[in-house]
């Protein structure tokens, strides 16, 4: 597929490699290589995947859609000293649309996101009318309740401070203290706070599952890009 041909300047600065100004800078010292162009300018038109920093070929210039293993600790936020942001090239804080999430984790929760800058299809995978199951290990501090299999899947369950009850979750029993429950829906914090309802206590939570994404093997903090098919599949 033919690239839209983009100013070199205007390139570089939405990729979040530098500023337009210092792309002059830059072409000086002979940091840029434009295939075909044997002394290419601040304003050339060129193909963004004739491009190359330092040798190396840019960044996709079309959105990005990745798959990603949040770590414990880290935060889904991008001014945080613990963002999960830092788990990216640095010059993609400087992206323009900027890189989001699709949904969030809480600290204390590690696994699966899907993030990318294409505000759309990020709304898609996370519009609640979409109803995607979210599926979840969780480690609890007490054994659970006989009867939680019923009450997760009757639809009965009311969170505290909340008037609408939680939609029916199926889960199933891995050991005394440990389960897997999957939810379609995506309210906050709300495993910790089912659990709590049913008189238990979250000691670890983890994601392994959203839709049709599973992890793999990505380690804590590794990221893959999506496949072409991955991306255009249905929620």
């Amino acid at each position: 597929m033919t690239q839209t041909l983009e100013r070199l300047d205007h390139l570089l600065s939405r990729l979040g490699y530098c500023s337009r100004s210092e792309v002059r800078k830059w072409l000086r010292e002979d940091r840029i290589r434009v295939t075909g162009m044997a002394t290419p300018r601040f304003g050339s038109k060129v193909n963004p995947g004739d491009v190359y920093i330092d040798g190396e070929a840019l960044d996709p210039a079309e959105p990005l859609y990745l798959l990603y293993h949040k770590d414990l600790g880290n935060v889904c936020a991008h001014d945080d000293p613990r963002s999960i942001y830092d788990d990216f090239p640095m010059r993609w804080r400087y992206r323009r649309p900027v890189l989001s999430s699709a949904g969030r984790l809480d600290r204390d929760t590690s696994g699966l996101l899907l993030l990318s800058d294409d505000g759309q299809w990020l709304h898609r995978w996370s519009h609640a009318r979409n109803a995607i199951p979210r599926h979840y290990r969780v480690l609890l501090a007490e054994p659970l309740r006989a009867d939680a299999e019923q009450i997760l899947a009757s639809g009965t369950l009311l969170l505290d401070g909340e008037q609408e009850r939680c939609q029916p979750a199926s889960m199933v029993r891995t050991s005394t203290h440990e389960l897997r429950l999957t939810l379609r829906e995506g309210r906050y914090h709300e495993v910790r706070r089912m659990m709590a309802a049913l008189g238990n206590h979250v000691l670890a939570l983890h994601r392994e599952g959203f839709g049709p994404f599973v992890l793999e093997n990505l380690a804590p903090g590794e990221w893959r890009y999506l496949h072409r098919e991955e991306i255009y599949q249905e929620p």
